[in-house]
């Protein structure tokens, strides 16, 4: 039996080095969902190749950042009928996330199997682009992960949350490097071409209250070019 360690949010992404480390000591390995190497299809393959007859996957939740427990469900069986005819593991997926590293020898001591009757990963109600106002380019580069960019899209999403805007009003992206990497943190605003570095998590909230439903740029930390 092997055990995968499935980072779920983009909040896990940071935490690579402690989702190692509980991996480690159980003698499990780690994949993400989202965002990261090696993705939970990758790892799976590379496990089934290797000669795995049985795969555990203990999902790991951070916060507001983190898609529902389905999805590492639904995943984990696009992967499992994708195989097709080639060797397929007994795959068993715990029944409910840990959001927190302590809890995953709890969550592993129920499972339930994989069985491809699943939903699938296509749905009516993804098929329509948003009509959103705002396009919010959120830097994930190496500079603004590193100085708390994942905070600051915690305290956006929850104010946006507060608000109620939803994708019809902003739609956060995750970027790579926006380049001007001494303003790190660094967010940018589509299509009205602002940019704003040095963002802490006041900030990003004040995005989402002075920019999104006020109306007006966040002057404070504003990028000029």
């Amino acid at each position: 039996m092997t055990i995968v360690i499935v980072g779920m949010s983009i909040a896990d992404v940071d935490r690579r080095d402690q989702l190692c480390a509980a991996a480690t000591q159980r003698g499990a390995t780690v994949a993400f969902l989202q965002q990261a190497d090696p993705s939970l299809s990758t790892e799976l393959t590379r496990l089934a190749d290797a000669g795995a007859d049985t795969i555990v996957l203990l999902g790991v939740s951070v916060g507001p950042l983190a898609p529902a427990h389905s999805w590492l469900r639904r995943i984990a069986a696009y992967w499992w009928r994708d195989r097709g005819g080639h060797r397929r593991p007994d795959i068993l997926v715990a029944t409910r996330l840990a959001d927190d590293l302590g809890q995953l020898d709890e969550i592993a001591m129920e499972t339930k199997p994989i069985t491809g009757d699943e939903p699938g990963l296509t749905s009516a109600a993804w098929e329509t682009v948003t009509g959103h106002r705002h396009q919010v380019m959120v830097c994930r580069g190496p500079r603004c992960a590193a100085k708390g960019s994942v905070d600051n899209l915690r305290a956006m999403i929850l104010a946006m949350l507060e608000h109620k805007l939803g994708d019809n009003d902003v739609l956060l992206v995750h970027t790579g490097c926006q380049f001007p990497c001494n303003r790190a943190p660094v967010i940018s605003v589509q299509p009205d071409d602002v940019w704003y570095g040095h963002v802490d998590p006041p900030t990003a909230t004040a995005i989402v209250t002075e920019h999104f439903v006020g109306g007006r740029p966040v002057e404070s930390h504003r990028l000029s070019r």
